[in-house]
């Protein structure tokens, strides 16, 4: 990936070519956990149909299905695995069950990494700031994002694809994943209708809608009311969570280092992340999903918009000496 935004001087280039090498085996083990929850997950479903056990199985299937955003992510940077073809077509089939078709994803997310917090180019800011509690509380139950990917796909299945930053090579290729989704999601529901049965419902739309807030967890505020400036050590955040989190995020928990340093594959920002924060001798910016969200909800609560709550941030940042001032970016309306 080049002509992203980061920051240099950090890691050596060094260290970071070491870091950077791929392998194919911790991705199979994640990815064979990850799909193999989905499937046990799907069973016990099955075997507790009709009772109130199929509840809380029915919640950790629309977690699993909706952190299916992880390997889609890590494969579309094709840092994941070794093996360039796993990449490719791991990305794809998770992007069909997460209803994010990989060949779109992939140049949208680098373009977010090239422009991030940019609010006329970063891809993942395609939307006006939060002016209230309520534009923040829609926002993050999911619901938007999940009408906002749906609709892209009928775009540019039926209608094409005009995205300024991809090549006409590109755009034909949205186009095509665009319509083996449409096609692959007809026929799902299709066998349903033949088979006169809920299963498409039940083990997969379902759980994937209703739980949708959960993704948003992690989301909704990788980079949400931070600093504007193109720092990614200090305009993204790392969620500190439990082992369940990072497993089912493939570690982007460790957000703020994968963003600075898109070379690195998942299974080394740990190590990467503990490195980056002895260099500098401070924590990056982030806490837990909980505390995290109640103080985001919080602030807006007071009256603030989404452009005051960053100025403040870029502010404090700049009288701690972490940051330097520049110039603010101007906000989409």
């Amino acid at each position: 990936m080049k002509d992203f935004v980061g920051v240099n001087g950090v890691i050596t280039p060094q260290r970071l070519a070491e870091l950077s090498q791929r392998k194919d085996g911790p991705a199979l083990l994640y990815l064979a956990s990850h799909w193999g929850a989905i499937g046990l997950t799907g069973w016990l479903m099955y075997l507790t149909s009709g009772t109130w056990w199929c509840v809380p199985l029915f919640m950790l299937q629309g977690v699993l299905l909706n952190y299916l955003y992880a390997p889609v992510h890590e494969c579309d940077h094709h840092t994941a695995f070794k093996t360039n073809w796993l990449n490719v077509w791991v990305a794809r089939a998770s992007g069909f069950l997460n209803f994010n078709p990989s060949e779109h994803h992939r140049w949208s997310h680098y373009t977010h990494h090239r422009n991030t917090q940019n609010w006329e180019k970063d891809t993942e800011l395609e939307r006006p700031p939060f002016k209230s509690v309520s534009d923040f509380a829609v926002y993050m139950s999911g619901f938007t994002l999940i009408k906002y990917k749906l609709f892209g796909i009928a775009q540019h299945a039926f209608l094409g694809s005009d995205e300024w930053y991809m090549t006409p090579t590109q755009r034909a290729k949205v186009v095509n994943a665009a319509r083996w989704h449409v096609a692959g999601y007809v026929l799902m529901a299709a066998s349903a209708a033949v088979f006169q049965s809920w299963w498409v419902l039940y083990y997969w739309w379902g759980p994937f809608v209703l739980m949708r807030w959960t993704y948003m967890l992690q989301g909704g505020a990788e980079h949400t009311f931070l600093t504007h400036e193109p720092n990614t050590l200090l305009n993204t955040r790392t969620f500190r969570t439990n082992a369940f989190m990072r497993w089912v995020n493939w570690n982007m928990t460790y957000h703020t280092v994968h963003h600075t340093f898109p070379s690195v594959p998942f299974f080394r920002l740990p190590e990467l992340h503990r490195e980056v924060e002895k260099v500098l001798g401070y924590e990056l910016p982030g806490g837990s999903y909980l505390a995290l969200h109640w103080s985001l909800f919080k602030h807006l609560g007071t009256g603030k918009t989404e452009l005051d709550l960053c100025d403040e941030n870029t502010a404090a940042l700049v009288a701690d000496g972490k940051l330097q001032s520049t110039a603010p970016q101007a906000a989409s309306a």
